[in-house]
């Protein structure tokens, strides 16, 4: 199951130049419509891009070996080399040579799109979870705009803004600077735009600057996922003007942009969000967006019954159709313990939220602000792109000031009810997916945890990777609680391929393995390792680490590749091959660790359901000040609290290694 990807290739974005604050932003022309005006055409590089390689079978059959060897028994371990060979000499050939001429016969897209796509849309588990993440934003330093119907009206503003610079196709492309200072420039710029698209990806090459793929972007806005019986599919509406708001159940189509398709005043989006806020109509009786947290079959049987009621086809072409989805809550969020606030954001009750949507801009009654989108569509290079230019422009140049008056016209036209007819039945499956979502999320365990002892500048200063720390804290903490070496997962996006999704990289190797049982060990037959000696079983571990991402991030993983195999098999109507029936397969694609790194100057936690019941959703962030993470678990599989304790007395070991060798001899 796939989250949100490694961001490795965003990272310039939290560089970017923060423009200053004013108090007299202009809200005429384009300087008030578009958020960026890119000198270089936003798919400029994206014809250039190369094709996602099909790895080499020889390597992928190595790769997974490696990857299953250190949490295998021995007689375990040779029965997969065993099928691994049978494989890799036998049904392995043939898949791969099918696979190959799919792939020579859609160049346009890469081996894995179509697929990876079929398996969302097939899913029928709930989406809030199991699939839809969350991303925290970081309240505006400025506490006088963090009051909730100003930051509303900002992060809507930009949000348009975002959309219409996307669909003028004059957002900046996604360039990943590997140093920015020598190519994030107006060179850069002039050169590569120059150059003709089929070329322009390589001329970017030669600044050790690299582009990538932007298909995605276009599901960010006016999407939605319908449920369907047995696959669900994807909606898209370009031609709208209108926002979903969600309002204590209620629902509203709120106009965003007038009928020129341009957005609306600062004052006018005030007024509106502000009476929306202030509206002292009841909590909805049956609140249809409860049926979004159920089973994607029992959605799509009884949304069908649903739009053969009254007036009900056109009510859901108004949900469907909307650009986002606004929701606007009562909760609020306490510094010091934001874990109730993770818990609304990340599922709530599921009154308040219409999870089938791209995404939803959730904006609590203290300005606390989030995003949580749906997962089909896309990956998170998209998302956070999106998420970091919002809060980027809402916290240096807001249009919306404070003190601004709200002003609007034609409120009365402007903020439309959307009323279902409801019936006894439908009623009903309302009432059972609440119980349902009730039972899933009194369940869910969710620990946060915070350790200041290291952080990314400490380990820049002890030349070790902190990501590379941070997945052997996690091998550490599990081995701790539980004495044993799983499945890990930690994604990793190949965005710098032509439709490139995600890759998933495997942090528990032979290397972290070794450190972990010399840390825990307790027999005083032989003599525990020197602190210099573990230091080097760590740098190998950094270094190990670093090698997986670099092969994950290049598209030379194994899991992408094996999944494509045994696609294909099942597209041609093969028989599968042993490789798939050997339990150990199954076993290193039961995540019991399932990791994916969520850093960023704009976030202030993100977070995601386990992707199996004994197992955690870790989203972490590396911060300068600190490691966190937040930690989902579910009761009474798995022991959140424990594992958190655990996970900080691991770092607190790490910690006592790095400071008594000092810095590595060389670059990890």
């Amino acid at each position: 199951m796939l989250r949100v990807p490694k961001t490795q290739w965003v990272t310039s974005l939290a560089n970017a130049t923060r423009c200053q604050s004013t108090s007299a932003r202009r809200t005429t022309g384009d300087e008030y419509q578009y958020l960026q005006r890119s000198k270089i055409p936003m798919l400029h590089f994206q014809p250039s891009l190369p094709r996602l390689p099909i790895p080499e079978l020889e390597k992928t059959c190595a790769r997974y070996l490696a990857a299953q060897e250190p949490i295998l028994t021995t007689d375990a371990f040779e029965r997969t080399k065993q099928a691994v060979k049978q494989f890799s000499q036998e049904d392995g050939p043939k898949l791969q040579a099918l696979l190959k001429e799919f792939d020579a016969k859609n160049k346009h897209t890469s081996y894995i799109s179509e697929p990876w796509f079929d398996m969302y849309l097939r899913d029928r588990v709930p989406l809030p979870l199991n699939y839809n993440p969350l991303l925290m934003m970081n309240p505006d330093p400025r506490p006088a705009f963090n009051e909730p119907v100003l930051r509303t009206t900002n992060l809507v503003i930009s949000s348009l803004r975002f959309m219409k610079s996307l669909r003028a196709k004059t957002l900046e492309p996604e360039v990943f600077h590997l140093n920015p200072a020598k190519s994030d420039t107006p060179m850069f710029r002039t050169v590569t735009s120059l150059m003709p698209s089929i070329i322009s990806t390589y001329v970017a090459y030669t600044f050790k600057a690299y582009p990538l793929d932007m298909s995605q972007y276009e599901g960010l806005f006016g999407g939605t996922r319908i449920p369907e019986l047995g696959k669900d599919r994807i909606y898209r509406n370009g031609s709208t003007r209108h926002v979903l708001v969600l309002r204590k159940g209620n629902m509203y189509a709120v106009d965003v942009l007038d009928a020129e398709g341009n957005i609306e005043q600062p004052a006018t989006l005030l007024a509106r969000f502000g009476r929306l806020f202030s509206d002292k109509k009841p909590p909805a009786a049956d609140p249809l967006g409860l049926l979004t947290t159920e089973n994607r079959d029992t959605w799509a049987t009884a949304r069908a019954h649903l739009v053969q009621l009254g007036n009900n086809a056109k009510s859901l072409e108004m949900v469907d159709s909307a650009l986002f989805c606004l929701c606007l809550d009562d909760s609020t969020i306490n510094p010091d313990n934001p874990i109730p606030a993770i818990r609304e954001f990340l599922f709530g009750d599921g009154t308040n939220r219409w999870f089938d949507k791209s995404f939803s801009l959730i904006v609590a009654k203290d300005g606390t602000a989030g995003i949580n989108f749906e997962h089909s569509w896309g990956d998170g290079v998209a998302v956070l792109r999106y998420f970091q230019e919002i809060f980027k422009e809402t916290t240096t140049a807001p249009f919306a000031e404070v003190g601004l008056e709200g002003v609007d016209k034609h409120s009365n036209d402007a903020i439309v009810p959307i009323e279902f007819t409801l019936d006894d039945r439908v009623k009903a499956a309302i009432r059972t997916a609440e119980n349902n979502h009730n039972a899933v999320v009194d369940s869910l365990d969710i620990n946060y945890m915070k350790y200041e002892g290291i952080n990314k500048s400490f380990c820049k200063k002890q030349r070790i990777s902190p990501d590379s720390v941070m997945q052997l804290g996690f091998q550490l903490a599990y081995y701790k609680q539980h004495g044993k070496f799983v499945a890990t997962y930690e994604s990793c996006s190949t965005a710098a391929f032509r439709h490139g999704r995600t890759e998933t990289m495997r942090p528990c190797t032979l290397a972290t393995k070794a450190f972990c049982e010399e840390m825990e060990r307790r027999d005083g037959a032989q003599k525990k390792k020197t602190a210099a000696e573990l230091r080097e079983m760590m740098n190998q571990c950094s270094t190990v680490h670093g090698q997986l991402t670099r092969d994950a991030a290049m598209g030379q993983g194994f899991d992408r590749h094996l999944f494509g195999l045994k696609h294909t098999a099942q597209r041609n109507g093969l028989a599968l091959p042993a490789l798939y029936q050997d339990p150990a397969y199954a076993a290193i694609n039961h995540n019991i660790l399932s990791t994916s790194t969520l850093s960023s100057p704009a976030l202030l936690a993100g977070g995601f359901g386990p992707v199996v019941k004994d197992g955690y959703g870790i989203g972490y962030n590396i911060q300068d000040g600190y490691l966190g993470s937040v930690v989902t678990s579910y009761k009474p599989h798995s022991n959140g609290r424990e594992f958190v304790d655990c996970l900080r007395a691991a770092y607190e070991d790490i910690n006592k290694v790095l400071s008594a060798t000092g810095p590595s001899s060389k670059e990890q």
